[in-house]
């Protein structure tokens, strides 16, 4: 019987080194923002050496995350890296008001990420978004109004979309929280 090699379990690190090259960030670029030398970054990034909270709270903020995104799941040694558990969803993004996501990813190392999101009722954004991805979404239940280029969609569960780089913002008027899962290429959280 063969056996496939056993997947590379990822790490902090590699998340790290993952929101870096999605930001275009070089290593130096990034430890000059830091103040930080490469060294010290690539061993991070290899796990040869454990930032700090300080130094993960910058990390975090030079890269647009939250702190949280960047601490391990709590998931059993043999489920990491291929299993995410329900209550162990890692909090990601800067949460505008009325927004949740979670990633169902279980890191970020991968082409793409998934996240679950959850716009709360009457929420919304008011700036429109636009970021260099490949976005698919599917509305899992509720409603959601979407503006993609300049045009207005009204969303119902079982419906989905795409965004291709296009300015994008998005409005739940209505009474009830509207739950949708995200595809997005490359990862950005």
């Amino acid at each position: 019987m063969i056996h496939a090699p056993s997947p590379e379990i990822h790490t902090l690190g590699a998340d790290i080194r993952a929101l870096r090259k999605a930001r275009g960030l070089t290593l130096s670029g990034l430890g000059k923002t830091l103040g930080r030398s490469v060294g010290w970054l690539s061993q991070v990034e290899r796990d040869m050496s454990e930032p700090s909270i300080t130094d993960l709270r910058h990390i975090a903020s030079v890269l647009d995350v939250s702190v949280s995104s960047l601490f391990r799941s709590a998931a059993p040694e043999h489920e990491r890296g291929m299993i995410v558990r329900a209550d162990a969803r890692r909090p990601i993004g800067s949460r505008p008001a009325g927004l949740v996501e979670e990633l169902l990813s279980p890191d970020l190392t991968d082409d793409f990420e998934m996240v679950h999101s959850t716009f709360e009722a009457n929420s919304e954004i008011t700036e429109e978004v636009m970021r260099p991805t490949q976005e698919v979404g599917y509305i899992v239940s509720g409603r959601l109004d979407l503006w993609i280029a300049g045009k207005t969609f009204s969303l119902n569960a079982g419906d989905s979309f795409r965004i291709r780089g296009e300015a994008f913002r998005w409005m739940n008027p209505y009474a009830a929280p509207c739950v949708a899962i995200w595809v997005i290429a490359p990862p950005i959280y």
